[in-house]
């Protein structure tokens, strides 16, 4: 009965890489989606500051 259970074993460490590499991508893309939107919003902050003061 042991042997029953190995199959299942390697199927799930098998299918574990692809979860995690979806995962790593996806947070690849929000980092780099939010790294000029953040840019963008702290230009634009400067700007209407220099605006206002000056």
């Amino acid at each position: 009965m042991k042997h029953d259970r190995i199959f299942d074993e390697l199927s799930k460490a098998i299918a574990q890489p692809g979860k995690a590499w979806r995962i790593t991508v996806g947070a690849i893309a929000i980092d780099m989606g939010g790294k000029p939107a953040t840019g963008l919003a702290i230009g634009i902050g400067i700007a209407v500051g220099r605006a206002l003061a000056g």
